[in-house]
């Protein structure tokens, strides 16, 4: 941690990693939506849902497809759920947001 510039550091990086994320599902018009008020989102565990269970396993699907994996939501709540923990990349974020984005311009 004191490598990478310290808690302070990583903690900026996890809220900007959070909210490439969370700007995606702001953006898609409410295709996605969000588990959490606003004002009490994660930055490490990042649950959503498409507007049906179909639309949520098809998103599953074409994930898995890209090279993405474990985003089944939790079992009590359903849907996906992105989990950006300390050590997952930044440009994960990305990709997954350039998925979304080109998700719900299929499916919107």
């Amino acid at each position: 941690i004191q490598d990478q510039g310290g808690l302070d550091a990583m903690a900026d990086r996890n809220r900007n990693k959070a909210a490439v994320i969370y700007d995606a599902i702001d953006a898609s018009d409410g295709f996605y939506r969000g588990h959490a008020r606003s004002d009490c989102r994660s930055t490490m565990n990042i649950a959503f849902t498409c507007p049906t269970p179909e639309l949520d396993a098809a998103f599953m699907t074409e994930a898995e497809e890209a090279g993405m994996r474990n985003l089944k939501g939790h079992r009590s709540v359903g849907g996906l759920r992105a989990s950006v923990y300390n050590a997952f990349p930044e440009e994960g974020c990305h990709r997954l947001a350039q998925l979304m984005a080109d998700f719900v311009a299929r499916h919107g």
